[in-house]
């Protein structure tokens, strides 16, 4: 197929453009840079293209659909929860009106399926555990929003167009590829693997934790966390289910298990053979003791499970990019 890929210069479009082109796709990559990175340009590869544009100028969008592309795996994304509180005009523009001009565009071009990377924030806080996708959606800053309403406008987009999508419900990705071929690293990272590596490899002095009183058998946070190969090949899978079936997806992708902060910690030290300096600061408002995600719906309509989001898996993977 005839594939374009939004974002996909950075940390999980990366990951997936590498599995569509050993799946044998022509891939059409779309990303401004901002987030990305150039050392995730596949220029050598054979059935790739790159073009720099944003999706926010009409000639760069034309100009990434004009290629008869049969489906869009979308990326391009800010992602940051707290940032999206503090500048959420920014999450408004290239969140909700990039995207909401793409699916127009996609249909002006007749191209009518879309893998759209969606969250777990959609949820908010967590009512019970682990949280499946029958659990209330209400999101509790401005980036769960902006995802939200993007899944509820593709939901009618289905109805009324018959754009067919996969809305997939990210936990806490992680880990790198473990054919070692993706070495672009992510720019300002928020998330706690990438953290522990830069505080390893001496970019950053230390670790904060949010946190050591939580009631969690340690005191502090519990998250699930997928490697980014079980998340790539989920979104393959997703885009075979929508083809195949003709019908919508809407799944959680999580690993179905909860790892503390302090085990994550514990576990870059004994693989980098880093000390990892760390300083326990106060709670964040909004953070949940613990979210863990039931997968069981991406495993009954996808036969998709995780493979490799084990937490050595996780760290040793990232560390041979960190640390080459």
């Amino acid at each position: 197929m005839r594939i374009g890929v939004t974002g996909g210069a950075g940390y999980i479009g990366s990951h997936v453009v590498l599995d569509l082109l050993a799946a044998g796709h022509q891939v059409l990559v779309i990303d401004n840079l901002s987030t990305g990175d150039a050392r995730n340009i596949f220029s050598a590869e054979p059935c790739y293209s790159f073009l720099e544009g944003d999706l926010g100028r009409e000639e760069d969008l034309h100009r990434f659909l004009q290629s008869n592309l049969e489906a869009v795996f979308h990326f391009a994304a800010s992602k940051a929860a707290g940032d999206s509180m503090r500048v959420p005009e920014l999450y408004s523009a290239n969140n909700v009106r990039s995207c909401f001009r793409l699916i127009e565009a996609m249909l002006e071009h007749d191209c009518r399926r879309l893998v759209f990377s969606s969250t777990a924030a959609v949820y908010g806080e967590p009512q019970y555990l682990p949280v499946d996708e029958q659990h209330p959606l209400a999101p509790i800053n401005y980036y769960g929003f902006t995802k939200l309403v993007i899944e509820q406008n593709l939901q009618w987009f289905s109805k009324l167009k018959g754009l067919r999508f996969a809305a997939l419900r990210y936990f806490n990705a992680a880990g790198y590829d473990l054919k070692n071929r993706v070495r672009g690293l992510e720019q300002g990272p928020n998330n706690l693997f990438p953290i522990l590596m830069e505080v390893a490899c001496g970019m950053r002095p230390q670790l904060d934790i949010y946190g050591r009183d939580y009631a969690t058998p340690d005191g502090s946070c519990i998250r699930d966390y997928i490697h980014v190969n079980d998340l790539s090949r989920a979104h393959l899978m997703a885009l075979e289910f929508i083809c195949a079936r003709d019908r919508d997806l809407i799944v959680n992708l999580g690993s179905g298990k909860g790892l503390s902060v302090l085990e994550c910690l514990e576990a870059a030290r004994r693989i980098t053979g880093q000390p990892i300096p760390h300083c326990d600061v106060g709670r964040r408002p909004g953070d949940p003791p613990e979210l863990i995600a039931s997968a069981a719906l991406a495993a009954q309509q996808m036969n998709w499970q995780t493979q490799c989001s084990d937490l050595d898996s996780i760290v040793s993977s990232m560390w041979q990019v960190y640390n080459p």
